[in-house]
């Protein structure tokens, strides 16, 4: 896991006391909200109670793609909805295909392969479209990118109404209508839709409905695909994910929950309760597991099935799919981080550009974001192929992955996405060529840190059901309005106990008298580099967890770390590490806390020696030699050195002993040369 910046939440508490107040809700729930920043009464209630929808003709060509459409179903023409194979684009299209089937409209559906066509629009997808007599195509959460595809479906007869939510190019579409509302002449004061969003303000715009007949219909398809592409649950999109669930429950209990979605809950969320959880976590990955291993087209079908039997058995082949998936996307992560390892020039890069041959392109995104976990940084993973290469990007907050592209647009045949999430196919000869060219665009910017966000610290003493209650009004949770992150300060460690076959751990933790547990999922002992007596801060979440009849608050650890150690200087000391890495030149401060000399790497030896390896941070060694936080830099360094030596062998992120002692001068080592070099330079 990567070392993260802990920020927590400013929050005036007589104003929040005022909120609490004004607008009749708990007075810890006001105070979550003005820590998110919700500091007016106004903006307190919109987000609490508002359930306006925004008028669909707020958004550009929307007169248009109704006109349009409408005359298709009018005059029978053969429509179809062109979908994507993602969670949201199969969303997107059963929203589309169902609407258009109930107002008697001669409509079907085309999702792309995803390893044989890739994303959007293609040629030969459209002239199959032309064999079956399609005369208007209308585009679900993708088609602002499609410029050539566009014309070429003109020169066969075939208009296209754009229905999509990425970002705009220089350049629109030439289709009879592009409705996007990150179009710069677009109106509507909201603009972060799902595909699925956008492609439901075109069904309120045909169906001249303000959405809540529409949504108690559709509800259910809008809000899994809203969740799914981890757009912000705030505005419009806070409404349709909220109504969308609610309308899930009654259905559920009320027997009339849509037939797939019934027995995909069946299979991984028997609770009989849906929530913004179930669908981020349970539902979502399996719907994108059917266009990640096998045809989102399996997919669509359980979302349309009426029969039960048919239901049941799609539900269970994609949740099959995602098994397959998770053992797939494990194998490649693996492989990308033995690369990374092995490479210090793409390792130390701003941004991790790592590619392979064969790597499946359904869960290279994944991976992407398995890798920005691991490093802290935009990571980019690309697959190779016999006819070029496609790769997946994930970032963190401060650095456009979608600027990034933008400026290394010469290099690429295709991009497109947005800041955190992006695609691309390029050259196989010119990954080499990319990599250097991004990293150059990144290191004109201040680099990135990630950030873990703490909305509140708490007292362990405060810790109950009612702070639940209380936190319960901000449902649903997602990107945006996330489940609520705590934080407990200066804990100390009292043991350790694994759980689970040893796959999880049970911390017991004190302060001032007070005594809690607390659970942290996938570390084992081995992993944890904490000892009993050690103060550290927890970021946690709670829950409710009901056992033998009794409900009592769960308290999970999402991320833990000294108390001692000052993050920004932690953080820094590691990002001057990178730069000696890459050769950047260091400032006289920087170079004035490098400690790296015959006594300090013979110190880091023996503590090592002495531990039998060491399988833990550098900036935990640094504490346990009792050093200051600008030190992690130079004990780096020392492990490199010694690695480089083969006096201690560098494995899996580990530090062991080799067999057998190796001597060696620290002058043969290239690292302890610079090193030495570089200090006495200051």
């Amino acid at each position: 896991m990567s070392r993260k910046k802990w920020v927590v939440s400013p929050c005036d508490r007589d104003l929040a006391a005022d909120i609490a107040e004004n607008c009749g809700i708990e007075p810890f729930a006001a105070f979550l909200l003005c820590a998110r920043g919700m500091t007016d009464e106004f903006e307190v209630e919109s987000f609490l109670y508002d359930t306006d929808l925004i008028d669909p003709f707020t958004l550009p060509d929307m007169a248009e793609a109704v006109e349009r459409v409408s005359a298709a179903i009018d005059n029978g023409e053969r429509i179809t909805v062109f979908g994507d194979y993602d969670a949201d684009g199969v969303t997107s299209t059963a929203l589309m295909y169902s609407y258009l089937v109930s107002r008697g409209a001669n409509v079907d559906c085309y999702i792309p392969d995803r390893e044989g066509e890739g994303y959007g629009m293609n040629n030969c997808a459209i002239d199959t479209l032309k064999e079956r007599g399609t005369s208007l195509i209308i585009t679900v959460d993708n088609g602002i990118s499609a410029l050539e595809e566009i014309k070429y479906a003109a020169t066969l007869g075939i208009e296209v109404v754009v229905t999509d939510h990425h970002r705009v190019g220089e350049v629109l579409p030439e289709a009879v209508a592009v409705v996007d509302p990150h179009r710069e002449d677009a109106l509507c004061e909201f603009t972060e839709w799902a595909g699925v969003g956008v492609a439901f303000k075109l069904i309120c715009a045909l169906d001249d409905s303000d959405g809540y007949e529409l949504l108690q219909e559709y509800g259910d398809l809008v809000a899994l695909g809203t969740v799914a592409d981890i757009v912000s649950l705030k505005g419009e999109n806070r409404i349709l994910v909220r109504s969308g669930i609610a309308f899930m429950n009654a259905a559920l209990t009320e027997g009339t929950l849509r037939t797939g979605l019934k027995a995909l809950m069946d299979i991984c969320d028997p609770s009989g309760v849906v929530n913004s959880g179930s669908l981020a976590f349970r539902f979502a990955p399996r719907i994108n597991a059917a266009g990640r291993m096998q045809s989102a087209n399996r997919a669509l079908q359980l979302l349309l099935a009426q029969d039960k039997t048919e239901a049941e058995d799609i539900a269970r082949e994609i949740s099959d799919a995602n098994t397959q998936r998770q053992s797939v996307e494990g194998g490649i992560t693996e492989s990308a981080i033995e690369i990374i390892e092995g490479n210090p020039h793409i390792k130390y890069g701003k941004v991790i550009v790592v590619s392979g041959e064969g790597w499946h392109q359904g869960v290279i995104g994944i991976v992407a974001s398995r890798l920005v976990e691991r490093y802290g940084k935009p990571c980019i993973v690309i697959s190779e192929g016999e006819n070029g290469a496609k790769g997946s990007g994930r970032s963190i907050d401060g650095f456009s992955l979608y600027d990034a592209l933008s400026y290394c647009e010469s290099m690429l045949t295709q991009y497109g996405g947005h800041v955190l999430a992006a695609g691309l196919s390029i050259d196989n000869d010119k990954i080499d060529d990319f990599r250097k060219m991004i990293n150059e665009y990144a290191a004109t910017l201040e680099s990135a840190v990630p950030v873990l966000n703490i909305d509140c610290k708490l007292n362990p003493s405060s810790i109950n059901m009612d702070i639940l209650a209380s936190a319960e009004i901000l449902e649903p949770y997602g990107a945006d309005n996330p489940q609520p992150l705590f934080g407990l300060y200066n804990m100390e460690l009292v043991s350790v106990q694994p759980v689970g076959n040893g796959k999880h751990l049970r911390l017991s933790l004190r302060k001032k008298g007070c005594s809690i547990n607390a659970i942290m999922f996938s570390v084992t002992t081995g992993e944890f580099p904490f000892a009993v007596k050690d103060r550290v801060d927890l970021a946690v979440k709670l829950s409710a967890n009901e056992y033998m009849g009794k409900t009592q608050v769960s308290i999970q650890v999402k991320d833990i770390r000294l108390s001692a150690y000052d993050d920004e200087k932690v953080i820094a000391s590691l990002n001057n590490y990178e730069s000696f890495c890459r050769g950047d030149e260091l400032e006289s401060a920087v170079i004035s806390t490098m400690a790296v000399d015959r006594e300090f790497c013979g110190n880091v030896y023996r503590y090592v020696k002495g531990n039998n390896g060491w399988n833990f941070s550098a900036e935990m060694l640094c504490y346990r030699l009792g050093l200051s936080e600008d030190k992690i830099m130079s004990c780096k360094i020392a492990l490199d050195v010694l690695s480089e030596l083969g006096i201690i062998i560098y494995k899996e992120g580990k530090y062991i002993l080799p067999d057998e002692n190796v001597k060696s001068s620290l002058d043969n080592s290239e690292i302890f040369r610079r090193a030495v070099k570089v200090r006495e330079s200051h």
